[in-house]
């Protein structure tokens, strides 16, 4: 937050009769400088996206070898004549990927296990922007186009597995998407992520793979084990919404004097009650809001798909019906 950002939002909660009931005394053995951040840190603002990013060698590489795979792939393509959507590349690599980047190599990640708030940002770029783009770049579709016939036959016989029916099947991978961050938050899980770097780095894996496992087969550009029809697909992105919106507000709920806190062990060192308390409500609200935003533009995306699908369905039965009606009124077909 902005210089004095900190100091102001505890002053606010205080006014407002915020008291430490859960944690009696800790507010006033904390000074304002303690507030600022314990870690060293200096209070987040908008540039610090771009002033507080450590690009880590893990992150990068995690980044920089997919789209250098996905960028050979087009250029095979192209070299033996055929196509691919401009669109689809500038989906994986800047919408996907970026988002990757922007979520694991920028300042958000210099405080995602500082901020609440910042880590909640981070949750939803992961789990709900980047696999989407990831979807619409259609890596799969483009691996089965170049690959070579044994890697080729590896990818067929993953994506024929029993196991990649089971986990891509809709609702399976809507009840992982929709439950995983109830488990998370409302456990010791989060607080373990927290403080230990492997699981911290495994929780961002999560992220991705729920929320692939849960847009791709949605999206159907790529060929996946299991298919859903438009309408079911809609009513389960239209479920998810009333469920991000009560998780929101569940962790939205946190009492001024700190009850209800999530990783209190965590975040009272660091910043106070008043400051933990006002994180936990600003990421709950993140939550809410930006998964009904993403909800909704995703339920736009499907209607999309459907009403073309419905026009490519027609235009193939017209054609059928004008051969059955060519072939009634041909001399030569009596």
């Amino acid at each position: 937050m902005a210089g004095g950002t900190l100091p102001h939002h505890a002053g606010r909660l205080r006014r407002a009769g915020a008291h430490p009931r859960a944690y009696p005394g800790v507010v006033e053995r904390f000074s304002s400088a303690v507030l600022a951040h314990r870690d060293g840190l200096p209070d987040f603002g908008a540039l610090s996206v771009l002033s507080a990013a450590r690009p880590a060698v893990l992150p990068l590489l995690l980044v920089l070898v997919p789209g250098a795979l996905y960028l050979a792939g087009v250029r095979r393509l192209r070299a033996r004549g055929d196509t691919w959507p401009p669109a689809r590349t500038l989906s994986f690599l800047l919408g996907g990927l970026g988002t990757i980047a922007v979520a694991t190599m920028s300042g958000l990640a210099a405080y995602d296990t500082s901020l609440f708030g910042v880590h909640m940002v981070q949750h939803m770029l992961l789990s709900m922007v980047a696999t989407v783009f990831l979807a619409l770049g259609a890596p799969i579709t483009l691996a089965l186009r170049t690959l070579p016939a044994r890697p080729r036959g590896v990818v067929l016989s993953v994506l024929h597995s029993r196991v990649a029916q089971v986990a891509s099947f809709p609702l399976v991978a809507w009840v992982a998407f929709v439950a995983s961050p109830f488990a998370l938050y409302f456990s010791g899980w989060y607080e373990a992520t927290l403080t230990s770097p492997v699981l911290h780095e495994l929780l961002h894996v999560h992220f991705l793979v729920v929320g692939a496992l849960f847009f791709w087969p949605l999206l159907g550009i790529d060929p996946v084990p299991s298919r859903s029809s438009y309408p079911f697909r809609m009513l389960l992105v239209a479920a998810t919404l009333p469920i991000h919106a009560f998780l929101g507000v569940a962790i939205m709920s946190v009492e001024p004097g700190g009850a209800g806190l999530l990783a209190p062990g965590h975040y009272v060192p660091l910043h106070g009650v008043d400051e933990a308390v006002f994180q936990q409500q600003l990421g709950g609200g993140l939550l809410w809001a930006a998964g009904d935003v993403v909800g909704l533009l995703f339920l736009g995306v499907l209607l999309h798909q459907w009403m073309r699908a419905s026009e490519r369905e027609a235009r193939r039965e017209d054609r059928r019906l004008d051969r059955l009606d060519t072939g009634a009124t041909d001399p030569a077909a009596v």
